[in-house]
């Protein structure tokens, strides 16, 4: 059965909405772990059940089961800075994955990158987590999506590469033409200016002097199988979006090993192939939202089109600022 495109948004933006199901949605969010660092109120993100009683936590935590509160527990001899405290919170973070990582208590860690992401904002850092765990917390995390295209008299072409069939994340699904996590440290248009000489071998001049910031999407995903690693692990993420457009003569090129290789399609072989389920969710919705943009996708001929807008930018419940 084809999707439609509000399935499209719906499958990657598929954490429930309180005005959806109220009681369903009370019952959700009280079996998960609130997890925040110390000596906050804020709620940085939802650890399940099943994560919590398995992640071998040490005496550095705190582990609160009757309010269900995760968070480092970090001495504070009167002389830690919030910069200080923050670090050794990550580094209590860090531990205790590398400890799960070697215990093999999670089969999501083993895709370890040896990647930092930022707990917090883009603008305001509070510590990092190495990205293969980061779902685990059920943390806000962050990347690019950039879209390349050529504009020809019969209408536009999309550049869609095929992810490799041993990826462990969504293995020989579709992407977009760039895509990535931004690290710690980086803000997204270096983020993407490195991902795409990575990814498609665009050169730095190229993407500098002409990608376009064309804002966000963002969603509450909840990992399925196609995920790699265990299901049901949250991932609520913003992507910095961008388009690329190039002329005919410019043609991506993989230059690592996550990525076979590149088509050019029409648009409507791309919405076939995204009817067909072929794309990752998130680079679903970033397709939607260049569809939307671009005027291809329209009150006119999208029904839900006010529907499927708002979930491909929902406000998430942890901070983003």
């Amino acid at each position: 059965m084809k999707k439609s495109n509000l399935d499209l948004a719906c499958e990657c933006d598929n954490f429930p909405y309180y005005e959806d199901n109220p009681d369903e949605y009370s019952r959700l969010i009280a079996s998960y772990y609130r997890f925040s660092l110390q000596g906050e109120s804020i709620t940085r993100g939802y650890i399940p059940d099943w994560v919590a009683r398995r992640m071998p936590w040490t005496s550095e935590w705190s582990v609160d089961h009757e309010t269900r509160m995760i968070s480092p527990k970090v001495r504070d001899d009167g002389t830690n800075t919030s910069d200080k405290l923050h670090l050794q919170q990550g580094t209590v973070i860090a531990e205790t994955l590398q400890i799960a990582r070697e215990k093999e208590v999670f089969a999501v860690l083993k895709g370890w990158r040896n990647e930092l992401l930022p707990i917090g904002s883009l603008s305001q850092i509070t510590t990092t987590i190495e990205r293969a765990g980061s779902m685990l917390f059920g943390i806000v995390t962050y990347g690019v999506h950039m879209t390349a295209y050529v504009k020809l008299d019969n209408g536009i072409k999309i550049w869609v590469p095929k992810r490799a069939k041993n990826k462990q994340t969504f293995g020989g699904m579709l992407d977009n033409t760039v895509a990535g996590g931004i690290s710690s440290g980086e803000n997204p248009f270096e983020s993407l200016v490195r991902e795409a000489a990575e990814e498609a071998s665009f050169p730095d001049h190229l993407v500098r002097s002409n990608a376009k910031s064309c804002g966000m999407v963002s969603y509450f995903y909840i990992r399925d199988q196609r995920a790699g690693g265990e299901t049901g692990l949250l991932q609520p993420e913003v992507q910095y979006v961008y388009d690329l457009e190039i002329d005919l003569s410019v043609v991506p090129k993989p230059a690592d090993d996550e990525v076979e290789e590149f088509y050019l399609w029409t648009v409507e072989e791309v919405q076939d192939a995204l009817a067909e389920g072929q794309f990752k969710p998130n680079c679903a919705v970033v397709l939607l939202d260049f569809f939307v943009r671009h005027g291809i996708l329209t009150a006119d001929n999208e029904k839900r089109l006010i529907e499927i807008v708002s979930r491909i930018h929902r406000r998430l419940p942890f901070p983003t600022a």
